[in-house]
């Protein structure tokens, strides 16, 4: 067999599998609309499960026989599930933009391509926006693993009523991002505040001198960038794209496992999917050893806690609130016994919301 008859036999295998893939994504397409069909008639408006999507998907990831590795195969599954949802009912998603921000990002990771996104001027109106109902979900960045808490989030949920429905994990490549040719002709480099940071040593090393601005968003950066002389950008890769602007120097952050997680907010509680955490807003009196007491329900019923951030409460001088991230969820025998407990000691036990793992794939 010459090597022309050999690559047509491939191909046409190629167009069989294709064939058949289009005929199962169709059957899958008229099951999901079946689904909204049934639930119109039984009056549920609950169309989006994050507990289901985050079963599936482990599910696919356990069961996948390569030679397409874990995030690939995630991947090509998150749009699936996201094209037929839309068939059940559209969703509208904000996040903190402009389009082209890492938080833009995030919401196609999670959500996938078939949604439809309002990116917001900051994460209050990202908040207003879900809780007056214009949104069904948001994205908002909680924290960097190299900076730390994002602390606008955090006190956003001191008033807010929404509920933690999810969360995403996004590894943050930066790039350097311009019009000119090469690094000498940069005079001023743009990007927001935490990017900045997360490249401080990048920056020190290969661009010594030169003068950093800070702005309200990388995708604002690349717009600078894209229209002065002179200027570059660090931000990410879909900021480049958007404003047709070449990269200079790639993946300059300081840190290689740079990761920024997000939550998603909206309205719903979620169902125990099986990998679960659960954030908790928890405030005590200021005595001796009240925070250790606080804690001591989780060790006593061997729960294991993630995180924990402290915020002024608001309420009077040196009064905080402390965020608790756990593992498991707040339907579960052990945390179901904690926080009765914690009900007891804490001033304030507020379940932020119960959510799935973020699953596990890079990017």
């Amino acid at each position: 067999m010459t090597l022309d008859e050999r690559l047509g036999d491939i191909r046409r295998r190629i167009d069989a599998i294709d064939g058949e893939l289009l005929r199962l994504l169709a059957e899958r397409a008229r099951c999901a609309q079946q689904v909204a069909e049934v639930k119109q008639a039984v009056g549920e408006t609950t169309f989006y499960r994050p507990e289901r999507e985050a079963q599936v998907l482990r599910r696919v990831v356990a069961d996948n026989p390569g030679p397409l590795p874990a995030d690939a195969v995630t991947h090509i599954f998150r749009e699936i599930m996201s094209a037929c949802l839309a068939l059940e009912r559209p969703l509208t998603v904000a996040y903190l933009g402009p389009p082209g921000t890492f938080s833009q990002d995030a919401t196609h990771k999670h959500f996938g391509q078939s949604v439809t996104s309002l990116p917001q001027a900051t994460i209050e109106q990202v908040f207003r926006e879900v809780d007056a109902g214009a949104a069904d979900y948001g994205v908002v960045p909680i924290e960097n693993s190299t900076e730390g808490a994002v602390t606008h989030t955090l006190d956003m949920f001191l008033s807010s009523p929404l509920k933690v429905c999810g969360e995403v994990e996004l590894p943050v490549h930066q790039q350097l991002l311009s019009r000119e040719a090469g690094l000498g002709a940069i005079s001023v480099v743009y990007s927001h505040a935490q990017s900045l940071a997360q490249c401080r040593r990048w920056l020190a090393a290969h661009l010594p001198g030169v003068r950093t601005e800070a702005v309200s968003s990388n995708a604002e950066a690349a717009r600078r960038a894209a229209a002065e002389a002179g200027a570059a950008a660090i931000a990410g890769e879909s900021a480049g794209r958007l404003y047709e602007l070449p990269r200079l120097a790639a993946n300059i952050e300081d840190e290689p496992g740079n990761t920024t997680r997000f939550l998603v907010i909206g309205k719903q509680d979620t169902s125990p999917s099986g990998r679960d955490k659960t954030s908790l807003l928890l405030s005590t009196g200021n005595r001796p050893g009240a925070l250790a007491a606080l804690l001591e329900p989780l060790r006593r019923h061997g729960i294991s806690m993630t995180r924990i951030e402290s915020r002024p409460a608001r309420t009077g001088r040196w009064q905080y609130v402390f965020f608790v991230d756990i593992e498991g969820h707040a339907q579960d025998a052990p945390v179901q016994q904690a926080l009765a407990e914690l009900r007891e000691v804490a001033t304030l036990c507020k379940v932020l919301g119960a959510y799935p793992r973020a699953t596990g794939d890079a990017a």
